[in-house]
């Protein structure tokens, strides 16, 4: 996938990044660019923008409702969402669920989760982990136990992200008991409001309130809102993971990170005439994360080119989860080391009355920098990918 050789490229990408500077929401970029987190109410006019203009579900094929758009246009909208600082679209929804539903899915499911998916008007979440099931996930036990023509779900989902956004949640449930524990798990949806569902917050070391755990007691489900087979959740799931684990890329926004770093670091001095851009130190880390940026990108266009027909890209996706992750660690520790400069600074300058605190980067960086944390656990611990690349891929 070459981006400079498709000429239709350019207008195509001007008219995105016009929508982005005049006709979505400039409030909600701003909030964004300050590290404020969004409420309900503007996560869904986000992404309404973007639904009414047909955008957000952009990996959609057409006849679905999806713009239709070439692996070369997704890639350039997605980096032209990340340069104008426009929150990330939920990916529970158009990323995880909605391929998941027009692939595996019924007529009637179709038409009744689609619609609001693809305009932004339904807000997902993704049932998956419990309290003992993270990277096992095959361990689960939550249940889903038939009963005439419903199903009654117990227990809990935990690190539930944008939970509290959610007008559903899709969550994989043990239907029954086999020998081989991938076996026996079902894909099944339920409303975020039934009687039973109980959501608790879990808010972070920076005081965001992101994650959730969710407990469900005797809730009762059609079964219509089985998604395919009884017992095949198991191969939706990784079917969905797919996309998922590219997800993680967002190689715009990691560029943008690197240009404001290096933006930063040529600007703070570190005493004498010398700035932090010419600690030989700092230039050498953020020279390697640049590098690693480019190769991550290369990684995703091999990866994504070879997607046929708007499938799943499959088992390669843990090679981009790897990668995408342990850069974007390596990017936000380099926030951590310029807030330090600067606080070193201005911390023997403290005694001048011309000292004004902390730069106004280092609160937001160093959030960035613990939200990074994670990102090498969820979606599957980077050392659980390491054992998919050795046997699925390598074959050993």
């Amino acid at each position: 996938m070459d981006l400079s050789a498709n000429p239709a490229l350019a207008p195509f990408r001007a008219e995105v990044r016009n929508f982005f500077e005049t006709d979505y929401p400039q409030d909600i970029r701003t909030k964004t660019a300050r590290g404020e987190s969004l409420s309900t109410a503007d996560v869904r006019r986000s992404e309404m923008a973007l639904g009414e203009k047909g955008w957000l579900a952009s990996a959609w094929p057409k006849e679905y409702g999806g713009p239709g758009w070439s692996l070369e246009q997704q890639y350039v909208f997605d980096e032209e969402l990340e340069r104008a600082g426009v929150p990330t679209v939920t990916p529970m929804g158009v990323i995880y669920v909605g391929p998941i539903i027009y692939t595996f899915g019924s007529e009637a499911q179709k038409e009744k989760w689609l619609p609001g998916t693809r305009d932004g008007s339904l807000g997902w979440a993704q049932g998956y982990s419990e309290p003992d099931s993270g990277s096992d996930l095959a361990s689960l036990q939550f249940s889903a136990k038939r009963d005439g023509d419903d199903y009654i779900l117990n227990g809990t989902k935990i690190w539930t992200s944008a939970a509290q956004h959610a007008d559903w949640i899709f969550l994989l449930a043990r239907t029954s008991k086999e020998e081989k524990k991938q076996q026996g798990i079902s894909f099944i949806c339920c409303e975020m409001d039934r009687p039973g569902v109980t959501l608790n917050p879990i808010i972070t070391i920076d005081g965001k309130h992101v994650l959730n755990s969710v407990t469900f007691e005797e809730v009762r489900v059609p079964a219509a809102y089985l998604i395919g087979e009884e017992g095949k959740g198991w191969t939706y799931s990784q079917y969905l993971l797919g996309f998922e684990r590219t997800s993680y890329a967002r190689i715009g926004g990691k560029r943008k990170q690197l240009r404001h770093i290096r933006q930063m670091a040529e600007a703070e001095p570190t005493g004498g005439n010398r700035r932090l851009i010419d600690d030989e130190m700092f230039a050498a880390k953020l020279t390697e994360a640049e590098m690693a940026v480019d190769g991550l990108e290369m990684t995703v266009m091999r990866v994504l080119s070879a997607v046929k027909d708007g499938g799943s890209p499959g088992k390669e996706a843990s090679i981009v989860k790897i990668l995408a992750t342990e850069t974007a660690q390596q990017i936000t520790t380099l926030y951590l080391d310029t807030a330090a400069a600067a606080g070193q600074r201005k911390f023997a300058d403290s005694v001048s009355p011309g000292w004004t605190g902390h730069a106004a980067y280092a609160a937001p960086g160093v959030s960035t920098y613990f939200g990074a944390r994670a990102q090498s656990i969820y979606g599957g611990t980077n050392e659980i990918q390491k054992n998919i690349i050795a046997k699925r891929v390598l074959g050993l």
